[in-house]
């Protein structure tokens, strides 16, 4: 894993920055692409929070863009202590990802006191080889997060994807300037929950991270013309005539902002 780490490390001294774009679908990967976002988080129902990609999804991006793919392995919505049939689907697909190529995977799994579980991350480490790991939002879970900091510096994960605790980031912009401050080179931060070019413009120079992490995403009509009345396929909140993709100008403009800082 050291030399993916120091690979991406090289690359952002380059660009001093990450921008991560959380994408389920091709049309939003060419889009953040095309916006020059530096990676891309791949999963599945980002309307839910996200969940594991399809491999054919992973397999179409790839055949259609060269940009760095980090994998979500979630199996499921809700939170992040999971049984051990799915612990087992999670290790499975960490392995899958990795046979497949991606350059990076987003994990993380809590035990019910609200601490990272330490024994299955250690496995899950041990799964994703060489690739770059990423704790997702489970971080903003645990109980104690300056202790699930150093336990992630200690576990060797590269990132955590945090709003430092809250529902948005510019809520948690107190948290996240602290852990900003105990990266020591080791684990870096990467900002998410509501960013924009608005939210880094804002929050880049208080918490000085060189990460974040976004959907950019609009609203896009169906192109549907017979719509059924009183069918729902899920929820009844949500439209089903309603696509949500990544905007590539709202990518365009975060980059923009972070060159600028």
């Amino acid at each position: 894993m050291q030399n993916e780490i120091e690979a991406e490390r090289r690359n952002r001294t380059v660009n001093n920055f990450v921008l991560e774009v959380c994408a389920d679908s091709v049309e939003s990967v060419l889009a953040a692409q095309s916006g020059m976002a530096t990676r891309i988080e791949l999963c599945g129902n980002l309307l839910i929070g996200g969940t594991t990609p399809g491999i054919c999804l992973f397999q179409k991006v790839r055949e259609v863009s060269d940009i760095r793919i980090h994998v979500l392995i979630r199996p499921r919505f809700g939170d992040f202590c999971y049984t051990d049939y799915e612990f087992e689907i999670i290790k499975r697909e960490v392995e899958q990802f990795r046979g497949l190529g991606a350059e990076g995977v987003v994990i993380g799994v809590l035990k019910q006191d609200g601490t990272l579980d330490l024994e299955r991350m250690e496995i899950l480490m041990e799964a994703a080889g060489t690739m770059s790991v990423t704790l997702h939002r489970a971080f903003d879970l645990c109980r104690d997060p300056y202790q699930a900091m150093e336990q992630a510096k200690m576990l060797g994960i590269h990132t955590i994807l945090t709003s430092g605790q809250r529902n948005s980031c510019r809520e948690g912009k107190e948290l996240l300037r602290e852990l900003v401050s105990m990266e020591k080179g080791k684990t870096d931060i990467l900002i998410g929950g509501g960013v924009d070019a608005d939210v880094i413009r804002d929050l880049q120079p208080y918490t000085k991270a060189h990460a974040f992490h976004m959907s950019g995403k609009e609203k896009i009509e169906s192109p549907m013309k017979y719509r059924k009345e009183g069918v729902s396929m899920g929820l009844p909140l949500f439209d089903e005539f309603t696509i949500f993709r990544t905007g590539e100008e709202n990518v365009r403009r975060a980059r923009t902002v972070l060159e600028e800082l």
